[in-house]
Order: structure tokens, then sequence, then C-alpha cells
């Protein structure tokens, strides 16, 4: 019997879960979680054979609770969930130490095959997943402050407030911003943050 664990925020998907789940013979729901502590919670509890945890959450990010989670059992199963197939999500998942990484508009049988798959051992990447992150493979990664940066320019922040929050010039700012313009292939401010967001490089 698999006991599976499932760390999601969305109540329709965690519903759906527990309906293809209570079909099949060898697995069997333990525990459901809807915020990153919660499921860090619920795992050392229940101590699954797999997690199913979402990569976006309300308290902070699946991949933050995935650290932690294999921090303390190097052992746990971890399969990503998201509706995003950005390729910075995926890395940063898989470096996390993810055993797979799948998206939501798959088919049931595809998920239970990846259960399946994960807790044999296995790690499961889907082609359209290995497609995206093999897109970018050669790109070079934001840096973190190139992240925070962004994540300011997203909140609607000037480069001189920028820099007045982070204690560096507005010179600096600006060219951190050409960097990442640079980097993601962005044209202005605005197209840098929608890129970031659509490869997971930034949640809002």
């Amino acid at each position: 019997m698999i006991k599976i664990l499932s760390i999601d925020d969305h109540p329709a998907f965690r519903e759906g879960l527990t309906a293809i789940l209570n079909t099949q013979q060898d697995m069997r729901l333990v525990a459901q979680a809807s915020t990153a502590q919660e499921g860090i919670d619920a795992y050392n509890e229940h101590m699954p054979d797999v997690t199913l945890m979402d990569v976006r959450l309300p308290d902070r990010s699946g991949i933050e609770a995935l650290s932690v989670i294999r921090a303390a059992d190097p052992g746990a199963r971890v399969l990503m969930l998201s509706t995003f197939q950005g390729d910075a999500s995926i890395a940063r998942s898989l470096a996390a130490g993810a055993r797979g990484y799948m998206l939501k508009t798959m088919l049931p049988s595809e998920m239970l095959d990846a259960i399946r798959a994960v807790h044999d051992g296995s790690k499961c990447i889907p082609p359209v997943v290995a497609t995206e992150l093999a897109a970018y493979l050669s790109d070079q990664p934001l840096t973190l402050r190139e992240s925070e940066i962004l994540k300011h320019v997203a909140t609607g922040n000037s480069n001189q407030d920028i820099g007045k929050l982070l204690f560096i010039s507005e010179q600096t700012v600006k060219a951190h911003l050409r960097h990442i313009m640079d980097k993601l292939g962005a044209s202005d401010r605005a197209h840098s943050v929608a890129i970031a967001v659509r490869r997971g490089f930034l949640e809002l």
C-alpha cells in the first residue's frame, strides 16, 4: 500500500485527487494539507511513501517546503505539481530533491503512473516538462539580487525606490535591470516581469 500525502491549497484539486486515489487498491491518502507548514507537520506525523506537493502555496513556496522535508528526511519522495511549466520552477524543484515534476493538466492515469514510478525509486519528468527545461538549459539564471529587484519592479516600485529599499544606488539598480533584460530577452521592465513569471523565476 502506497501511503500518500497531498499538499495543495486548492480544495477542488484535493477532492478530485481523493476520488481518484479511492479507486486504487494499492494507494491510500493518509493526509492532506493546504499550506507549506501544515504539509511539513503532516509529513512528520504520517511519514508518507509519496508526497504530492503544489509548487505554489499560500504561506511559502512548495520548493521551500520540499527543502525542509528533505533536510529532515533525505529519502523523502516528493512529486511536485503545478499549473505552470516554467523552466526555473522545474530546475529549482529538481535541485531541491524532487523526484518528479508534473502538470495539473495531466490525465489521472498519468498521475497514478507517476506516483507508482516515484514510489519505486524512479524519477518522473514527462516529455513536455523535459522539453521546457531543455529549451533554456544554456541560459544564465537570475541571481538572488536580480530576482529581488524584479520582485520590487513587479510591485510598482521605481528604480529610485528600489535603490532605497535595497540600500544601493539608482544607477546600480539600472545596471541590474539591464542584465535582467539581457538574460530574459526582454524589451523593457514590464516585459521582464511577464517573462520571469512565465518561466517561474517570479511568483505574483
